[in-house]
């Protein structure tokens, strides 16, 4: 039988569920993310070495791994879409599994911001982001007609309503109206910018982090285009891959990594690297969140 990373169909059987969003309704350049969670799950499956470098195990074989495609997103607007996320995901985080969302763009990550909301208090949660932009606009109107509260460029700043606290990391593009709200929310959101002549040692950012719970969201435009060229919106000057594993490896390690997820591949033609290290990072996630379990 050849080896796969996804190895049970139902989700309560499951360590971990990897919950499909493939949504790109309110994206404001590229698009192509839409197609980005099935070239993803391929390259799961069947591109990935299932040896872990680092525990010295294959963890796809230890794990129980399913997953979940939330179908029909495509056709509704950004605030529906995120509405329909939040319940199935809520269906599945209620369970108490490991669920990593793959989208999609960034706008997909409310929905599961949404849905712990319901189950937790979001003051006892910080959201750790990696990312080339601050996404904390309150609404799309500087640079779209259709005015949207619930675009890509505004999910961050949804999340903090509901009571999230945020670490930014890897911000080196932002607005104006980003910039008033980060500073007059400073106690909650902490920034550390990127293309700066010095990066902040792993040691600060977990240090800047209050609480012990933490959602990871990756938004890959928070690498460098070097490393993840197949986004909506690349911007130069981002995380080095191999700061950005280790970043990920000592999150897992020092805090409670309660979920993730990882948005804005746009898949490019004739390349698969975007897709390959989304992969990666997945599984190395996976595999770090578990690692006390695998032997």
């Amino acid at each position: 039988m050849i080896d796969t990373i996804v190895n049970t169909k139902n989700t309560k059987d499951a360590d971990v569920v990897l919950i499909s969003a493939p949504y790109e309704g309110g994206v404001s350049f590229m698009g192509g993310t839409s197609k980005a969670p099935k070239k993803i799950l391929d390259c799961l499956n069947s591109k990935l070495e299932l040896f872990d470098r680092d525990l010295l195990c294959e963890p796809a074989k230890q794990l129980k791994t399913a997953h979940l495609e939330i179908k029909g997103l495509q056709n509704l607007p950004p605030k529906k879409a995120a509405q329909k996320i939040s319940q199935i995901y809520n269906l599945v985080y209620k369970d108490n599994k490991f669920i990593i969302l793959i989208g999609g763009e960034h706008g997909v990550s409310f929905g599961a911001l949404d849905a712990i909301s319901k189950t937790e208090n979001p003051k006892d949660i910080t959201i750790l982001q990696i990312d080339a932009h601050q996404d904390l606009r309150n609404d799309n109107s500087d640079y779209s007609e259709e005015t949207e509260e619930f675009a890509h460029s505004c999910v961050i700043r949804r999340a903090h309503e509901l009571g999230f606290r945020l670490v930014q990391v890897g911000i080196r593009v932002y607005s104006k109206y980003e910039y008033d709200y980060w500073q007059k929310n400073k106690d909650t959101i902490t920034v550390f910018e990127w293309n700066t002549e010095k990066k902040p040692a792993i040691s600060e950012i977990l240090k800047s982090i209050k609480t012990k719970k933490i959602y990871l969201s990756i938004d890959v435009d928070g690498f460098d285009p070097a490393y993840m060229p197949g986004t909506g919106t690349p911007v130069q000057g981002g995380l080095e891959w191999n700061y950005g594993i280790s970043l990920i490896k000592e999150l897992v390690k020092e805090k409670e990594i309660i979920s993730a997820d990882i948005v804005e591949v746009s898949p490019q033609k004739d390349s698969v690297i975007t897709e390959a290290g989304t992969a990666f990072l997945i599984y190395k996630i996976m595999a770090q969140k578990f690692r006390h379990k695998l032997k």
